[in-house]
């Protein structure tokens, strides 16, 4: 876990399995349970929660593509679009992000 936060790439690759995490809790439990159960406390907890992890993840990615000279068309729109698809961070960590790192 600390090799993550040593680097710009490696504290993306952490903002994305945790931005990726809480959309899935977010798309996957607390919105079916807000419609099924009538119980929104879960999207109340979990909506900021994402909210702030995918601002963390948007600047990340600029800060990173701007640091590594990411052209926009090639890499920097396949990460920004990877945080609004279920399981995009993970794919986009396991094909870009992990590469980048070695």
């Amino acid at each position: 876990m600390m090799k993550f936060l040593k680097t710009k790439v490696g504290r993306l690759r952490l903002v994305a399995l945790l931005e990726g995490l809480s959309l899935l809790v977010l798309v996957l439990l607390a919105v079916p349970l807000k419609y099924a159960y009538h119980d929104p406390s879960l999207v109340k907890t979990m909506g900021p929660i994402h909210g702030m992890l995918f601002l963390f993840f948007v600047i990340n990615t600029i800060s990173v593509g701007v640091e590594y000279n990411w052209k926009f068309q090639e890499t920097t729109w396949k990460v920004l679009l990877a945080c609004v698809i279920p399981f995009g961070t993970f794919y986009v960590d396991y094909t870009i992000l992990s590469k980048m790192e070695k």
